[in-house]
């Protein structure tokens, strides 16, 4: 089917169609991961956003229930330079148009993705209407400017659980080929503002037991399980969206500083963690999409270099070096990447340790929060 494309920008595009039919607003930002595309689209951190893959051939192996990072795809679009519908693995279970078409999520394709990244990457990430309905461009606009801007919108209600559950299962045992059991002897709140599944994997295997929370959920409720020796601390998700919005988020994380509960952050809990000590995120150009970051840390005697994954928009401003010790930073532009805040048993990091896809290199910081917990 035929995809008509409108950018912030004014350029227009024609391409073909390959998951659901439908007209969708959204950011376009790009990611240059090499596999794990599946992992990527089911990611809740991408809600609200068009991804451009810069690796030209998708859909080659499929996808499957196991490799899920939530319940469903929240993102608006798939934007693709070739998609294979025929897959090939043992693991597939049915294409990915098949599924994208299941969670009504634009798959675009037959577009030179090169140029979008470049375009992005000189421009910076901007709104951008995709529709397999309407082909006009004057239409186009005129919706594309009444729609609310992504920083405008809060994504956390969508994708949060709805009702407090346990996380079931450890890591992935890739040699049987199933979620090895839980083997826990601590246990931890997690907020829920769109977590990855690998995430809650991670932490299970590294020994704690995941009590995912809605984000609603009071902080009083949080610090009461704390004080009763309950949970050993807790942890702050990734998620989507800009976190300068989330103003009742940033009350309830400083509750839980006041009451000196110990807790690390990923992604958009690094930068909630930020913004509740008082020092606001500000927005990058492009952003850090992909699994080939590297990036420094400086804890030890000597610094190393890992590859990390990443996906963030937002990055806390180098003025927090003044209340926390910078543990990591980027190589590519030297943004922050993990702090350490003095005096206190916190600490966040803006990568993905989890990777799901990408490296697993920075996989002994879950440890790291165990240790703090135990």
């Amino acid at each position: 089917m035929k995809i008509s494309i409108l950018l912030e920008n004014g350029t227009f595009l024609e391409a073909k169609g390959f998951g659901a039919e439908g007209t969708a607003v959204g950011e376009i930002v790009f990611n240059t991961s090499m596999t794990g595309y599946q992992e990527i689209i089911t990611d809740p951190s991408y809600a609200g956003q068009f991804v451009v893959f810069t690796m030209p051939e998708i859909g080659n192996v499929g996808v499957n229930k196991d490799d899920n990072e939530s319940q469903k795809a929240w993102l608006k679009g798939v934007i693709v330079r070739e998609y294979v519908d025929t897959y090939s693995n043992f693991r597939g279970e049915r294409s990915l148009g098949e599924f994208l078409k299941e969670q009504g999520v634009l798959g675009i394709c037959e577009i030179d993705t090169r140029f979008l990244t470049k375009m992005i990457r000189n421009e910076g990430a901007m709104m951008m209407i995709a529709s397999s309905e309407i082909h006009d461009k004057n239409e186009l606009e005129k919706i594309l400017k009444s729609t609310p801007r992504i920083e405008e919108i809060d994504y956390i209600k969508e994708v949060t659980t709805k009702e407090a559950y346990i996380h079931p299962h450890g890591a992935w045992d890739s040699k049987n080929l199933k979620y090895k059991e839980k083997n826990t002897d601590k246990k931890i709140a997690v907020y829920d503002f769109g977590v990855k599944r690998n995430i809650l994997n991670e932490l299970t295997e590294a020994g704690m037991e995941c009590l995912v929370v809605p984000a609603n959920t009071p902080a009083e409720d949080v610090i009461k399980m704390y004080e009763n020796g309950e949970i050993g601390g807790v942890f702050l998700s990734n998620g989507p969206g800009d976190p300068l919005i989330l103003k009742e988020v940033h009350e309830k994380i400083k509750k839980l500083l006041e009451a000196k509960v110990p807790m690390f952050g990923i992604c958009l809990g690094h930068q909630l963690l930020s913004i509740a000590h008082g020092y606001p995120t500000f927005k990058l150009k492009f952003g850090h999409h992909g699994g080939n970051h590297p990036v420094k840390n400086y804890i030890g005697k000597r610094p190393v270099v890992e590859i990390t994954a990443q996906n963030h928009n937002y990055n806390v401003p180098e003025e927090i070096e003044e209340i926390a010790e910078v543990t990591h930073k980027n190589l590519f532009d030297g943004t922050i990447e993990g702090v350490k805040y003095k005096n206190e048993p916190v600490f966040s990091v803006q990568h993905h340790p989890e990777a799901s896809p990408g490296p697993h290199d920075s996989k002994y910081i879950f440890k790291e929060f165990y240790k703090i917990v135990k």
